[in-house]
């Protein structure tokens, strides 16, 4: 199985070369792809002189926008299943075979959770903790399964969905993971979710804070009921 593991990664040049490592030492045999999604930064220069690829985009396009750009190189180089990785240092490179023995059980998306270990550690604050949770709310009711951790960056992707994503991947901030995960549901993929550990951010900033932040999660719910709402036109026009 040709695996790729995809990071996309805006101002990153603190943070990657110790991912880059750990990803060298605890899984040498798959491919490395950073998306160097239109660093001001030395981001690609260090990808570069770790000896991954780099696929450089000439400005930000967004954490949606670098992905399916790694999901079209993913597509057009035969792999057969990708890895989306953070370049920040807060996923955990010896849990990346627990999310690809759940594709090989025959997942076609697998999300690694911080929220399903029943002695969780990793803490958000209020705000974000709240509109989480609304999200949470939310997926369950509009796709009839739960998760834990919708908002997850840490996935692994059959190659089906692979190809799926290459072309319709949501590229607005949260699309990423919450929209993302709705269209893998709604398109009959067998999505799971396994439970594994993240560090904190190693280096640079979080994209978005407060007001910002709760703008793109109002944004995000809005577009979830809307998708949802065309999507049961569609089906019951196809009944029909």
């Amino acid at each position: 199985m040709r695996t790729l593991l995809i990071l996309p990664a805006y101002n990153e040049e603190d943070a990657l070369p110790g991912v880059l490592h750990e990803l060298r030492a605890v899984v040498p045999e798959f491919d490395v792809l950073v998306v160097d999604d239109g660093s001001t930064d030395g981001t690609a220069a260090v990808a570069r002189r770790a000896g991954v690829r780099v696929a450089p985009l000439p400005f930000n396009l967004g954490v949606g926008g670098a992905l399916q750009t790694g999901f079209r190189y993913a597509v057009g180089h035969d792999y057969d299943r990708v890895v989306q990785f953070d370049a920040d240092g807060q996923h955990d490179a010896h849990q990346i075979g627990t999310l690809l023995a759940a594709l090989d059980g025959g997942a076609d998306m697998v999300v690694g959770s911080r929220f399903a270990h029943e002695a969780r550690t990793y803490t958000t604050g209020r705000v974000r903790s709240g509109a989480m949770r609304i999200l949470r709310l939310s997926v369950q009711f509009l796709s009839g399964q739960r998760f834990s951790d919708t908002s997850s960056g840490f996935r692994a992707f059959s190659r089906p969905l692979v190809e799926f994503f290459a072309d319709n991947y949501p590229v607005e901030y949260l699309g990423d993971t919450v929209e993302a995960l709705l269209l893998a549901c709604y398109e009959g993929h067998r999505v799971v979710e396994v439970p594994v550990h993240m560090h904190p951010r190693q280096g640079g900033t979080p994209s978005n804070r407060n007001v910002k932040l709760m703008y793109h999660y109002v944004r995000t719910l809005v577009i979830m009921v809307t998708t949802a709402s065309l999507r049961r036109r569609q089906l019951n026009k196809a009944v029909a």
